[in-house]
């Protein structure tokens, strides 16, 4: 798809981009004795609302392209999702009250005094949206679907609507990698549970979250997962699905470490006093449990509180001038390269871009990258090579748009 954006000419380093790169003396991860990971799954209630915070600003860069042959401004980062109530019990329970999600933000309404159907686009999105990730769930009759969006900022939308790619914020962006074994196998289990597993074991909903610790080489996993009531008879059955899930779980974590792992699931069951994770729908939110945009995953697909860590809520940030969005996928894409095309000789890199408000998007106050280089290796030999790998990726940054708008961009 063309969005209408096009990246300038390739450029050698620009002193404009105030690139700066680092040596970083700091333990790395694999090193330090503790480590804490934490993935809140597709199904999360807090998940939920990054996904269709995206899948909305998706649906309008879509229709604005269509009809405009270029993306507006519209910021879609607003969604709250307020629980439900249910009466789940083994062999199948009932939603007793629909749960509610107001999507909010703002949004280019009228254009040359057209009316757009920006708000038919955004709950068509959403439903299908929760329909193909929530699939034990009826949208039609247990979901009340709320739109709010109404038009932005004057003074964003006149940044935005000059068309030079300006920032439309202050902020920053962070990055890092490669990632730890814990990282892995913490993402790595929860997509396996989401995706495989989905087909092999119908008793598992979509509500994954998955805790993962590491003292030393000893990794334990603890995993929330939503049981589908329909799916088990009873509290064997239950404890069957159970033993399953941790089978295939251990199964995969042995593909990405050597390390010890344990795994423990629905640790909050009592099965003598009859309290099982058991849910009508795969999800929490049917009781009560609601969700907003930025409370979950950051870009990195995890929560890393052993890592550098951005707050900002990318989901549903307008693709196109919002360096919160941009910078913070930008910066993981920068740290990525710098480890792959240097094998065996970066540890470790963290990347940080900042901008200012109405400086163009590919001139940062300032893009760092601080490496812990491997032993043998000096700063020195790979300072050039990174600033102008950071230079290069600065000068792409417009391509960037395409990768979201296509669902290619990993947001939460």
């Amino acid at each position: 798809m063309d969005l209408g954006i096009h990246a300038p000419q390739r450029r050698g380093l620009s002193v404009a981009r105030n690139i700066f790169v680092e040596e970083l003396i700091h333990t790395p991860i694999e090193h330090q004795g503790t480590e804490i990971v934490e993935r809140k799954g597709i199904g999360h209630p807090d998940s939920i609302a990054d996904g269709l915070a995206e899948a909305v600003s998706r649906a309008l860069c879509k229709m604005y392209v269509a009809r405009f042959g270029r993306i507006l401004h519209h910021n879609t980062d607003q969604v709250e999702v307020v629980g439900g109530q249910s009466a789940p019990k083994f062999g199948g329970g009932i939603f007793l009250e629909p749960a509610y999600i107001l999507l909010v933000g703002r949004a280019t309404t009228v254009v040359n005094g057209e009316r757009l159907p920006y708000r038919t686009a955004a709950i068509e999105a959403a439903h299908d949206y929760l329909t193909q990730t929530c699939t034990n769930l009826n949208v039609h009759g247990d979901v009340t679907l709320d739109c709010k969006i109404g038009q932005g900022s004057v003074d964003l939308r006149g940044l935005y609507d000059t068309q030079k790619q300006l920032a439309n914020d202050t902020s920053f962006g962070v990055g890092f990698a490669p990632f730890s074994e814990l990282e892995t196998v913490v993402l790595q289990t929860e997509q396996l549970i989401n995706g495989p597993l989905q087909g092999d074991l119908k008793a598992v909903g979509q509500d994954i979250k998955v805790m993962g610790v590491r003292h030393g080489d000893a990794m334990r996993l603890t995993i929330a997962a939503a049981i589908v009531d329909k799916h088990v008879s009873d509290g064997d059955a239950y404890v069957a699905v159970i033993e399953e899930l941790r089978e295939r779980v251990l199964d995969n974590a042995v593909k990405y470490t050597d390390r010890e792992v344990k795994v423990d699931i629905n640790t909050g069951d009592n099965p003598e006093a009859g309290i099982y994770y058991l849910t009508v729908t795969g999800l929490s939110w049917e009781n009560g449990d609601d969700g907003s945009v930025g409370r979950g995953n950051r870009v990195s697909g995890l929560i890393t509180p052993y890592r550098p860590m951005s707050m900002e809520a990318a989901a549903g940030k307008n693709p196109v001038t919002h360096v919160g969005k941009l910078y913070n996928i930008l910066s993981f894409d920068i740290a990525e390269r710098l480890v792959k095309e240097h094998p065996g000789k970066v540890k470790e890199v963290w990347v940080r871009i900042v901008s200012q408000i109405g400086k163009p998007i590919d001139e940062p106050q300032a893009a760092t990258a601080q490496i812990i280089p491997e032993k043998g290796t000096k700063i020195g030999s790979l300072q050039k090579d990174a600033e102008c790998l950071i230079d290069e990726e600065l000068s792409k940054i417009y391509k960037l748009t395409d990768r979201i708008v296509a669902g290619k961009a990993r947001c939460f």
